[in-house]
């Protein structure tokens, strides 16, 4: 399946040490590109957590995010020792300033690590990389979601280029004479008045009318058209794939516009038609800079 570059997805993890969280967001980039936001309990796991990536994501910058909560936080256990001297603290400042003040026990349990305790146990890599591959299994249910999405709009605008193209190999049958009939006419300009053999001047306006024919041009992109459409059929990663491919369809509706000015309303609906395509073309690269 075709999958997006771009998703969201979280997973939690309840194991008998505690609780992981981990979250992972993805955008576009030309590779794989991770970056780790991770505290110190899972430096130890950082490469292992790579290559489970790796295994399931080929392109995309990703930011994935951890938490540990420990067993013995979730069931409020007091550190004892830390509250200890919290309380002598309290107790040393009011007699210097000459307060007598009673200390605040929940003041006191607000405290970053005052409810932490003995933990049981920490962090296990089995845990760690079960809870990854379950929020990787998440990012890419919803990055297939957005890839189907945008497969979809790319089918519509190929379908039109395909159109198109149909239409532009009719109007070129149509456009030849007059393309021949131009050259001609610019050829006895140049001559000024002389009287040079006809058969000659029209052998030389038809070599010249082949090389402005578009017939080429046209043939090519109903062949990249068809390709593209296979492309998506076929699925998989074709983000690279698309991007060389749109690049050639752009450079044949170029020539086609390059070699069809002047020879009237024929000409300006081939300029038209081919403008279109280039536009729909641009859609489609837009969106193809989203697929993995």
């Amino acid at each position: 399946m075709t999958r997006s570059m771009t998703g969201y997805a979280r997973a939690q993890k309840s194991t008998r040490n505690g609780d992981i969280s981990l979250s992972i967001k993805s955008v576009n980039h030309r590779g794989l590109d991770l970056h780790f936001h991770l505290p110190p309990e899972f430096d130890a796991f950082e490469n292992a957590m790579r290559s489970a990536i790796r295994d399931a994501v080929v392109r995309g910058h990703l930011d994935i995010r951890a938490a540990f909560t420990p067993r013995a936080q979730q069931e409020g256990a007091l550190n004892v020792p830390l509250f200890r001297a919290w309380l002598a603290a309290f107790h040393q400042a009011a007699n210097e300033v000459g307060h007598s003040v009673n200390p605040d026990p929940n003041a006191a349990l607000r405290l970053p690590g005052m409810l932490t305790g003995q933990a049981e146990g920490g962090l296990e890599e089995a845990d760690v990389i079960a809870t990854l591959r379950e929020t990787l299994a998440a990012l890419n249910e919803f990055r297939a979601r957005e890839g189907t999405e945008l497969v979809g709009v790319m089918r519509a605008h190929n379908g039109a280029i395909e159109k198109r193209a149909a239409e532009l190999e009719q109007l070129r049958g149509e456009a030849l004479p007059l393309i021949e009939n131009r050259l001609l006419e610019r050829l006895r300009e140049l001559l000024r008045g002389a009287a040079p053999d006809p058969q000659r001047l029209m052998q030389e306006a038809a070599i010249i009318a082949d090389r402005s024919d578009i017939g080429e041009e046209i043939a090519r992109l109903k062949i990249h058209a068809a390709q593209l459409r296979a492309l998506l059929d076929a699925g998989g990663e074709i983000g690279k794939k698309l991007d060389f491919l749109l690049q050639e369809m752009n450079r044949e509706t170029n020539t086609i516009l390059s070699k069809t000015s002047g020879i009237g309303d024929l000409g300006l609906r081939i300029t038209d038609l081919a403008l279109a395509t280039k536009a729909d073309v641009e859609k489609i690269r837009e969106q193809a800079l989203n697929l993995e």
